[in-house]
């Protein structure tokens, strides 16, 4: 193990800490994370939300630590934070820093709870490593996306993920970093698209445990994960993505993964909405971001301003924000009809 280099993690959420955990294996890793208490907590106790924190994980919230010792930087913020997050770093960031997001939402430059889809400009909707080439001097950037539940990384399962660049450099350095025996990567150049895949799953998310939570089965969820993906592709597509990024482990992989497993903060959102439970009160027992949230606001703004087909983002949208029955929903949505099977690989 080669512990000569420091890499950088921003957010020291469930995920944020896995990836520093995963990091750890081949390198020094500092962690950062805003609050003061948090960062003495686990720098004392070395766990963090009932997970053991590496020996090689120091945690810190100085922003001039990390920028000044880090050449390769992983922020992995709430996609509702990362603007204001990446803008204090910004002052600190180099043109010759490397930067891998792992954060699966998209940013607005507009209040999503009040804007028309037919005044909206598709240029004012951002993905992640979009913000970055924006808001600082950073050239090559990348993004991580993949089947990545936190808890069964940190609780050292096999798992894989995708990184894309339009850069090899950026590719290589974080497979690199990350690769070990037990965590594969994979590399891709059509960051938008891969980026796009780990953003819309979440919804989809969403409507399974929500199908879980009916008492639904394994047919249902087939059913449920292949249309899904469709729609994925179709608003993809429409956004200038290319459909292989949904066929991959980022996309199909990812969705399968968060559309079968409990701890999958989307999934539990929708099971809970199925249960009875109030969308408020699920989101303050979470006290971490269902970003299937903000995906189904800022998706159903691109559907309707695009013309997208994504019948099943349309209705769990109903369900969750305007009062549609979920019984009521599943009806509907059976009664959408396609003609062929997988007649998106034509696009």
């Amino acid at each position: 193990m080669s512990t000569e280099k420091t890499v950088g993690v921003i957010g020291a959420g469930s995920f944020g800490s896995a990836v520093s955990n995963l990091l750890a294996e081949n390198q020094k890793v500092l962690l950062y994370e805003r609050k003061t208490e948090v960062v003495e907590q686990m720098n004392r106790e070395r766990k963090h939300r009932g997970y053991e924190i590496h020996p090689n994980v120091s945690v810190t919230n100085s922003i001039e630590q990390i920028t000044s010792k880090c050449y390769l930087i992983f922020p992995v913020v709430p996609s509702q934070h990362f603007k204001e997050m990446i803008i204090d770093f910004s002052p600190y960031l180099r043109p010759d820093h490397l930067m891998i997001h792992a954060t699966k939402g998209l940013h607005c430059e507009f209040d999503i709870d009040k804007a028309d889809a037919k005044s909206i400009k598709l240029k004012d909707i951002k993905t992640m490593s979009e913000l970055i080439l924006q808001e600082t001097g950073i050239v090559r950037v990348g993004c991580l996306a993949g089947p990545n539940l936190a808890a069964e990384i940190m609780e050292k399962q096999p798992a894989a993920t995708v990184i894309a660049s339009r850069f090899d450099e950026v590719i290589r350095e974080g497979q690199s970093a990350l690769r070990s025996e037990r965590f594969q990567i994979y590399g891709n150049r059509d960051i938008l698209g891969i980026e796009l895949a780990g953003v819309l799953k979440n919804y989809v998310a969403i409507a399974s445990g929500a199908m879980s939570g009916l008492g639904y089965g394994e047919n249902t969820k087939g059913l449920l994960i292949t249309r899904g993906m469709a729609e994925m592709i179709y608003i993809g597509n429409a956004l200038g993505a290319d459909k292989k990024a949904f066929l991959g482990v980022a996309g199909i992989g990812d969705l399968i993964a968060t559309c079968s497993s409990p701890k999958s903060r989307n999934f539990t959102v929708g099971y809970r909405i199925a249960k009875g439970d109030k969308l408020e009160n699920i989101l303050t027992d979470l006290g971490e971001v269902a970003e299937g949230i903000r995906t189904l606001k800022i998706g159903k703004l691109i559907v309707e301003h695009t013309g997208a087909s994504a019948p099943l983002l349309q209705t769990i949208y109903k369900v969750l924000f305007e009062g549609l029955d979920m019984e009521r929903a599943v009806k509907l949505m059976m009664r959408y009809y396609v003609n062929a099977d997988a007649e998106y690989l034509d696009l």
